[in-house]
């Protein structure tokens, strides 16, 4: 505030300069009117002393401090400006003088400098004295020689026609100021929230912890923060004007935006992992500026991650040989007692024979758990060909119809018309669907339905079995694809598993929807097509 009324002080002097200059020496180099001054002379003097004041206004200004101090000043120039206007008049023939117009540039003045208050009281000093100067003139106080005889009359109105107008540019002068002064201040106000806002908004994006950048429509970087700085290594002048791919070899030109992108990068001469999200930067209308990167180094979470599936996998590890121990040791038990009782001989035969079944069918089912386990855990090699799904799907139900666990109030339906030809490894993928149904015969073991069909996408195929049997709960349905987890009193508990690693080794997903106990199950794999 007080900046801009020094500004406007000075200003005020300058004018004052520029217009003595103008005006009063152009009508003494051009003489116009010249030779009807009666103290020529006068003129002179005048011209010089407002030079002179000048020099005075400048000295004065340099010693003033406070915003009261430069409101007194501006008041004092005004009246001291009014007071020569009047003594302009007076000496070029009073109710004669061209330099009449000089008041209105006074008021106008004090309402630019200081306020409407300013611009009422400069009209009025200014009515005061042009009407006290040519009232002496009309009654001969002071002698003021005219060319013209004037009338009583006209000298009123004079008076009252440059009364109206000088309190009309007061009026309007004042009214302006006053807007003026709202605006200007209201932009200030703006000025310092914008200027709030961008420093905040600098603040912010300098403080995050990721790195962030912004390009032109050419994709040259314009902004780096200090992030990103320190991420990459760079400074704001090594990466300025260049493109985004020439910093970021791992983006490409056609980059799609929103989309999140991960590559590596070099950091004094080492790679490193980067997470990068890129997006369309915008103004204040919406249109398209550039873009805007948000990255960040990964190798930290890249080694938690590594770490995580490290202790993931001992953890696994450790339950999946639990889950074999506890497996192995229940027909271990059973065969060792049996074992035990034919060595000590005091049996009967027919007690002998059944002992010796007992023992016969564990090392079945140990050899059972042993082939299942490794079927699980050995890598295997896929055979990829192209063969007929719906014609394996068909061998499948044959052998579910032929089962033993099928009841006989099973109805196993499908939807398998004509061919749908896949790349695959048949066998293994024969094996999925062999875990899958018979899954879903020994839930409806009692009696119930089994539907088996294929829904074919834009680029993959889905092939459905759905039963409504008993349904599996909430607390188990997470658990289903885990190694030994079975709900059945028979069974290892890796056919699911097993089912979920062919899949995935397929490049395909299996999931399972249920919704919980006497609401059936439904296991849905999907399997893309033209891929092995």
């Amino acid at each position: 505030m007080q900046s801009d009324l020094i500004k406007r002080v000075n200003a005020l002097i300058y004018i004052r300069v520029v217009i003595v200059t103008i005006l009063l020496d152009s009508f003494y180099i051009f003489r116009i009117g010249y030779d009807k001054l009666s103290h020529p002379q006068w003129l002179s003097y005048f011209i010089a002393s407002l030079y002179f004041l000048t020099i005075i206004y400048a000295l004065v200004l340099r010693r003033l401090k406070t915003i009261p101090q430069y409101t007194v000043f501006a008041y004092l120039q005004i009246i001291i400006d009014i007071a020569a206007e009047t003594m302009l008049i007076y000496m070029t023939g009073g109710i004669e003088s061209q330099f009449s117009f000089m008041y209105p540039l006074s008021i106008i003045s004090a309402g630019i400098v200081l306020n409407r208050r300013a611009c009422l009281v400069t009209a009025t000093l200014s009515s005061i004295l042009y009407g006290l100067l040519l009232d002496l003139q009309l009654y001969k106080v002071i002698s003021i020689s005219t060319d013209t005889e004037f009338s009583e009359r006209d000298f009123f109105y004079n008076i009252f026609s440059h009364f109206t107008a000088y309190y009309l540019v007061g009026f309007l002068s004042g009214n302006l100021s006053e807007r003026l002064h709202r605006a200007t201040q209201s932009l200030k106000e703006r000025d310092v929230v914008l200027s709030d806002l961008k420093a905040f908004s600098k603040y912010i994006i300098e403080s995050m912890p990721s790195g962030i950048f912004t390009t032109d429509l050419n994709r040259r970087i314009i902004s780096f923060n200090a992030a990103a700085q320190e991420i990459t290594k760079m400074s704001r002048a090594d990466v300025a004007g260049r493109t985004t791919e020439e910093i970021f070899p791992f983006i490409s030109t056609n980059q799609p935006a929103l989309e999140r992108v991960e590559g590596e990068m070099l950091r004094n001469g080492e790679s490193f992992p980067v997470g990068m999200r890129i997006s369309k930067l915008r103004d204040a209308s919406g249109k398209t500026i550039g873009q805007i990167g948000i990255f960040q180094d990964l190798t930290e979470l890249k080694a938690m991650e590594a770490e995580v599936k490290r202790k993931e996998k001992w953890a696994f590890i450790g339950e999946l040989s639990a889950s074999i121990a506890h497996e192995l040791r229940n027909p271990l038990a059973s065969l060792k007692g049996a074992i035990e009782m034919l060595r000590e001989k005091k049996v009967s035969q027919e007690h002998a024979d059944h002992l010796m079944e007992i023992a016969l069918s564990e090392m079945d089912r140990l050899n059972g758990i042993i082939t299942d386990f490794l079927l699980y855990a050995r890598p295997q090699g896929i055979n990829s060909q192209p063969f007929d799904l719906h014609e394996s799907l068909r061998n499948v139900v044959t052998l579910l119809q032929r089962s033993e666990s099928k009841g006989e109030n099973v109805t196993i339906s499908t939807k398998l018309d004509g061919s749908l030809f896949i790349t695959g490894d048949s066998k293994q993928m024969q094996q999925v669907f062999w875990n899958l149904g018979i899954n879903a015969v020994d839930a409806v073991s009692d009696g119930g339905d089994v539907d088996i069909y294929t829904k074919r996408n834009n680029n993959s195929v889905e092939i459905i079995f759905k039963d409504n049997g008993m349904g599996i709960s909430k607390a188990d349905i997470e658990k289903v694809f885990y190694p030994f987890f079975t709900t059945k009193e028979k069974g290892t508990g890796l056919g699911l598993a097993i089912a979920q690693k062919i899949t995935e080794e397929h490049g395909g997903k299996i999931s399972v929807e249920s919704g919980g106990i006497g609401r059936g199950t439904t296991f849905r794999v999907v399997f893309p097509l033209g891929k092995s």
